[in-house]
């Protein structure tokens, strides 16, 4: 079996040397999850174990240890070409749709132009040059989205800037650009193991509300049961003041590898809004505008093409065209339709983020505004505060090297503290 990616990350992160609390930490893992994780990667990366006298485990790992990986699983060989072969190919998706846009309009008003000279082949030249210049030009006016000058004219006018160009633009305008809280549940508990860090390893239940959701009414009970989900994770300890108030002290996530200075975090968990698109205004209102040119378009070729006797005097373009018609309508009335449809979706979603937002903000705001009686329950949780950093020093074994020469090692370390001892106690 694979090591976890997100182990491994976070073995890189923290300079590959860890302990179980360092990795749950920084990753937001479950703490069993991460001990069997740094366990399997050890195992299969040629990493080591280091065991301090208090019995705390530090793993080190070899820089290169995703080489060794990679050399030994094809699953991750796999992984790294697979990802390679997305990136191109979502690319060339996420074009096509501006692609198929451009395409699609291109051949609809060829097709019009065609129809349109035809039936007019009979009329008198002059009469024919008016009514095409007020019939069919009228629409290309349109096209002047497409004109080199375009952008240039509304250049000036462009409150912000985009990195997409248009074809880009296009899926952006059509789709979106991802759940912008994809990795909302990771974050949520990277920022709590964050915050129990902050405090040594001992918290009350207001100090990690502000990063919970779905308390309700459940954080003016006295058990505190939203609690649990966080003692689980992180193997929590509850414990009792002599004032009958609960705080909380997380043994495993108070030992590091390292000297680490407090992380800095938002005084609550904050959900990112949707966001209608990241082109610019000026490539929003283009790819609009294409798309009523494509929509109106359709319509009215399919008005020129309901009888058929177009496509069977024409032929050709005309014919081909007609066979698949219906997807032409059906793309530009998609075209407009997502984007409205999507639009009243993200004011909708919005709402709910900025409620949650507003709820744990309210409760970030009783922990900064804290009373009497919270303050003397932090006060309590403090004395169970401890850091432990686990240097070389430290250590009485290693998995680097031979238990025998250890054990000598360890030995010779004692004497020679004892002699330092005993020469001090002469002196004196």
């Amino acid at each position: 079996m694979a090591p976890n990616p997100a182990i491994m990350q976070a073995v890189e992160r923290l300079g590959y040397r860890v302990t179980v609390g360092d990795v749950a930490t920084q990753a937001g893992l479950n703490v069993e999850i991460a001990n069997q994780g740094l366990l399997a990667l050890a195992s299969e990366a040629g990493g080591h174990m280091q065991v301090a006298e208090s019995g705390d485990i530090v793993y080190q790992f070899p820089r290169n240890f995703r080489d060794v990986l990679r050399n030994k699983y094809l699953r991750l060989q796999l992984q790294e070409w697979w990802k390679k072969v997305w990136k191109v190919l979502f690319y060339l998706i996420r074009i096509s749709f501006g692609i198929f846009l451009i395409v699609s309009i291109a051949l609809i008003y060829i097709t019009i132009l065609i129809i349109i000279m035809s039936a007019s082949s009979d009329r008198d030249s002059s009469d024919r040059g008016s009514d095409f210049g007020e019939g069919f030009f009228y629409f290309p006016n349109f096209f002047w989205y497409l004109s080199p000058n375009y952008d240039t004219y509304y250049q000036e006018r462009r409150r912000e800037k985009s990195e997409l160009n248009f074809l880009e633009a296009v899926f952006s305008f059509l789709f979106g650009d991802g759940n912008p809280n994809a990795n909302l549940e990771e974050r949520r508990w990277q920022e709590i193991a964050a915050v129990i860090r902050n405090n040594k390893g001992a918290v009350v239940a207001e100090q990690i509300s502000p990063y919970l959701d779905d308390i309700g009414e459940k954080y003016q009970q006295e058990y505190e049961d939203y609690m649990l989900p966080v003692l689980t994770r992180f193997h929590g300890q509850p414990t009792v003041s002599p004032q009958g108030q609960i705080v909380y002290y997380f043994p495993e996530l108070q030992v590091s590898a390292t000297k680490k200075r407090s992380r800095s975090l938002k005084p609550y968990l904050e959900e990112f809004p949707w966001r209608f698109s990241a082109a610019s205004s000026g490539q929003i209102l283009l790819s609009a505008g294409l798309g009523v040119v494509n929509f109106v378009g359709a319509l009215i070729l399919g008005s020129l093409l309901r009888d058929g006797t177009a496509a069977a005097a024409l032929g050709g373009l005309v014919a081909f065209v007609q066979g698949f018609y219906w997807l032409l309508l059906g793309y530009g009335t998609g075209f407009l339709a997502l984007p409205l449809g999507r639009y009243f979706w993200i004011q909708w979603r919005n709402r709910k983020i900025a409620e949650r937002n507003r709820q744990r903000q309210a409760r970030a705001r009783v922990l900064a505004n804290a009373d009497t009686q919270l303050l003397q329950k932090i006060a309590y949780a403090q004395q169970f505060a401890a850091e432990k950093v686990i240097g070389k020093e430290d250590l009485v074994y290693s998995t680097e090297a031979d238990l025998l020469e250890q054990e000598v090692e360890r030995s010779a370390q004692i004497d020679a503290e004892w002699q330092r001892r005993l020469q001090e106690g002469s002196r004196e």
